[in-house]
Order: C-alpha cells, then structure tokens, then sequence
C-alpha cells in the first residue's frame, strides 16, 4: 500500500460487502481519491471470525485486496468477529482514519424496514454527521464488449415449482424485482435477471422464462455510467 497523497484534507473510506457491486465501489473510491489525491481505504466488516470465511467469502476478499493493491489504497481493512452495528464499526474506523467522504452500497431495506429500525445511512449521519456519503445505486448495466445482451429492462421473478419464472407486470404474487438483460439473437428469454436479495446484489441465469435457483453467475459490472451518480 502506498502512503504518499498530498491532499490529507481529505480522505475516502469504501465501505464493501459480499456480492458483484464491491468492484464497482472499489472503482467508485478510486476515482474520487485519484480526483483529490488523497487518502483511500476500504473496509468490510464481518461477524464471523475471518478464518471461518466460505470459499466464496475468501475470493471475495482476495480480489478486493488485489484491487486495493492496484489502485494503491492505503489500506485494506477487514473488520471481523464483529457484533456492533455495522454503522458504529464504518463510525469508528472513520473517525480513527479522519475520514472526510464515504462510498457506500444501495442497501435493500424496504421503507418499512428503515422507518421502524433506522437505515444504515441514517444512522451514520447521527454518529459522524460531518462526513459527505456518496450511495452508489445496484448498476443497471453488464459489461457487453461482443454485444452479447440488450439493453436492460425491469422484470420480475414469481414462484413456479422448485424454481421462478420471469414475468414484465408486476403481480401480488411478484418475489423479486429487478433488471432482466436479454441474450442478443434469440426468441426466447434466455438471459441474465439482476436483482437484489438479502442485501446483496445477484445475477442469475434465465432459460426460457425459467430460472432454475438463485445462484450467481459471473458477469462483471459496467461501471462506464458511474458519474451519473456522482
């Protein structure tokens, strides 16, 4: 890591969790510390002790590390065995690292849930009330160098069998909803649906209307729209 920047005015913090949108937020900070030149470091948080991290958790924390690496944060911070609020861990490690401006994920609360717990957002601006937030939005977009996808439109995902089917209305019996991204040259909907469950962003396979479980595939985020949310 490289500790050199001369502006320490101020000082990014990049806030990530497990799922595709981490690289995006990583990219995100990078581009506002190398803006300023300043400080960056990237955090997450765990309550699990990191030794006891999935294999998916562990490649999650590796690329994140060799992103740090490359775009010479200034540290990587992994906060484990954690049972605070995830606010008072990003409130802490901000207030120690003099903190000026946070990048941080859409989280998938319902407005129920942030009317009757609090959100994250708005918890952090109680316990450190002078640091700017920058939450960035689940990208609409998939990387599509060959033209492999169309444009994304809004679906939704509604129970059937063991597995779900796509639909473009939205129904009382909807589960989910998100972004569906069609594969170029095909009369059926066969494709990828971006959506968010549990908090964490995934992308998933359609065949034919059909997704069969919810389990994420590899394709990465287009961050080329990333200033329309600066």
């Amino acid at each position: 890591m490289v500790n050199g920047k001369e502006r320490m005015d101020e000082s990014i913090l990049v806030c990530v969790y497990y799922g595709p949108n981490g690289e995006r937020l990583i990219q995100r900070g990078c581009k506002i510390a190398n803006m300023l030149d300043c400080p960056l470091y990237i955090l997450t948080v765990d309550p699990k002790p990191f030794d006891e991290l999935d294999a998916e958790k562990s490649n999650y924390i590796a690329r994140w590390k060799e992103l740090a690496e490359r775009h010479s944060a200034d540290a990587f911070i992994i906060k484990d065995k954690e049972s605070r609020p995830i606010s008072k861990v990003i409130a802490e490690v901000a207030r120690e690292k003099k903190i000026t401006q946070i990048v941080l994920g859409q989280t998938a609360q319902s407005r129920w849930e942030q009317i009757a717990k609090g959100s994250i957002i708005n918890s952090l601006l109680r316990e450190i009330p002078f640091v700017d937030l920058h939450i960035i939005s689940v990208a609409r977009f998939l990387k599509n160098p060959e033209g492999q996808y169309e444009k994304g439109v809004r679906a939704y995902l509604v129970k059937e069998g063991n597995g779900y089917r796509l639909i473009f209305n939205h129904t009382k019996h909807v589960m989910y909803e998100g972004i569906f991204f069609k594969e170029q040259g095909t009369d059926f909907n066969n494709g990828v649906f971006k959506f968010m469950k549990d908090k964490d962003t995934l992308q998933v396979q359609v065949h034919e209307d059909i997704i069969n479980e919810l389990t994420n595939v590899d394709i990465d985020t287009d961050a080329s729209n990333d200033d329309d949310y600066l």
